[in-house]
């Protein structure tokens, strides 16, 4: 071997040892196919977060869509919202295609911001009102860095909105389970309470069977009017902080969706 060669050989030796590192560091850095919660704030342990996943892949294959948890210690300016769009410009996800059926929840544990969107089918089905109600039902838990509580009640509330038909609201008692038993309950007690009634015959006797009609009347009825009463009461205001609003919008690569934001 020439002094040329064995040059060669060493400087070649070197390069791999170089590539190898970088190529294990790219390959930790990237995401998952599958991945459906991005916890930059470490709100979540490992145990957490694995069982999070897999609920947000359960009950988004129930309803074809993409469930996502985004979190973060700060948004470099930004507003939650623009944050948000930008991730789903620059990620895709979708369950259906890439830029497809999504619904997002982030979190930013700097200004305590919350906000949720919903892009392509989510925008009709979890339209303004309902991630309204939905950020609603999980800013107490979030209040309470109840995090998993939290995004296990968004990602099951979300999939249910998703089943039931757009322009009705989710929370009529109509679609809660217990009020359709206890309408079951109801109907079943009245017919069994006639079945009843009527096998025991039928009963002739009434008011009228020992009365001497003869020999009774109204000797005297008079009728005083006393007095009338009427009570006023000021209703009192309510007034909620975290209840926010913010409805939808565009992200800058043109994408629309619904929304709504608030703090926790």
């Amino acid at each position: 071997m020439t002094q040329r060669m064995y040059v060669q050989a060493i400087v070649c030796m070197m390069l791999f040892a170089l590539l190898i590192p970088s190529t294990a560091s790219m390959v930790v850095s990237a995401a998952p196919a599958d991945q459906k919660v991005y916890d930059e704030a470490n709100l979540l342990s490992d145990t957490e977060r694995a069982e999070i996943e897999e609920a947000a892949i359960e009950y988004g294959e129930k309803r074809e869509i993409d469930i996502i948890i985004l979190t973060t210690k700060g948004t470099d300016g930004k507003s939650l919202t623009r944050y948000a769009e930008d991730f789903y410009d620059e990620i895709g996800p979708g369950y259906d295609k890439e830029h497809g059926n999504t619904v997002i929840l982030s979190i930013n544990m700097e200004e305590r911001d919350v906000d949720l969107q919903g892009y392509s089918l989510a925008e009709d089905y979890l339209d303004n009102e309902r991630l309204d109600l939905i950020r609603e039902k999980i800013t107490p838990d979030l209040s309470a860095e109840n995090y998993t509580d939290a995004f296990m009640t968004y990602i099951k509330t979300a999939s249910d909105y998703m089943g039931i038909r757009k322009g009705v609201n989710p929370e009529n008692i109509l679609f809660k389970w217990w009020f359709q038993i206890a309408v079951s309950l109801v109907i079943a007690g009245a017919i069994v309470a006639k079945m009843l009634y009527h096998s025991g015959g039928k009963v002739t006797t009434t008011n009228q069977t020992y009365q001497d009609t003869a020999k009774t009347k109204v000797l005297n009825r008079r009728d005083r009017y006393i007095r009338t009463t009427v009570t006023k009461r000021k209703k009192p205001k309510t007034t909620n902080n975290n209840r926010g609003g913010g409805g939808g919008g565009v992200s800058r690569g043109g994408r629309s969706h619904s929304g709504s934001s608030g703090k926790f």
